[in-house]
């Protein structure tokens, strides 16, 4: 790939990742029922309403879950995928564009908790005890996370280490079952190889 295709790529990822993060933190502070009046939330609802809105009068919502937002990121993902085998030669196979889209969402995903969990604390050592919305928001959407860990570890001597605990199941999650994934379907022979070798999944 040229300097220009380098280029294109980079853009394409960018935009179309950060806007699928907006998306993906919609939808899990939604599952989690974050408050909606902060600040950060009302930025997410403003920033995706529009697509959003013709899509939930054919896809409703089930169980909590705002179907409407996961076709928004599979599509975010398929689209990003089309795009960047544009700049490819020879271009991506469509035949595994579903599955590869779906392997990066729960990258997005897994990614969330992560750094959500590593703001959090570093937010909780510079400004303990004193209210801040996006601190306020990540504790509640880290929180279904890492109750399950507090119960098997509660705090020591006053010492949490339930967010230590979680990011390396996470970093486990990702090595075992991510990429995994990802080599399998790029094992398939239904994608470029540049893009296989070089996409960071």
């Amino acid at each position: 790939m040229n300097y220009v295709s380098n280029a294109g790529i980079f853009l394409i990822q960018t935009l179309f990742g950060l806007y699928a993060m907006v998306v993906m933190l919609r939808l899990l502070l939604q599952l989690v029922r974050a408050d909606f009046y902060n600040p950060i939330s009302q930025f997410l609802v403003k920033a995706t309403s529009l697509p959003l809105r013709p899509l939930r009068r054919f896809i409703p919502g089930y169980a909590g879950i705002d179907f409407a937002a996961v076709v928004l990121l599979l599509i975010l993902k398929l689209v990003e995928i089309t795009l960047i085998s544009l700049f490819l030669e020879p271009p991506l196979a469509i035949g595994g564009a579903l599955a590869l889209a779906v392997i990066e969402l729960l990258k997005l995903l897994v990614n969330v908790y992560i750094f959500g969990i590593i703001i959090m604390a570093v937010l909780s050592w510079v400004s303990p005890g004193t209210y801040n919305p996006v601190a306020a928001l990540l504790h509640q959407l880290t929180e279904p996370v890492l109750r399950p860990f507090r119960r098997l570890l509660p705090p020591m001597a006053g010492l949490d280490l339930t967010p230590l605990i979680a990011l390396v199941a996470l970093w486990l999650v990702m090595l075992l079952l991510i990429s995994p994934l990802r080599d399998s379907v790029c094992g398939l022979s239904l994608f470029n190889y540049t893009y296989c070798s070089a996409r960071l999944l």
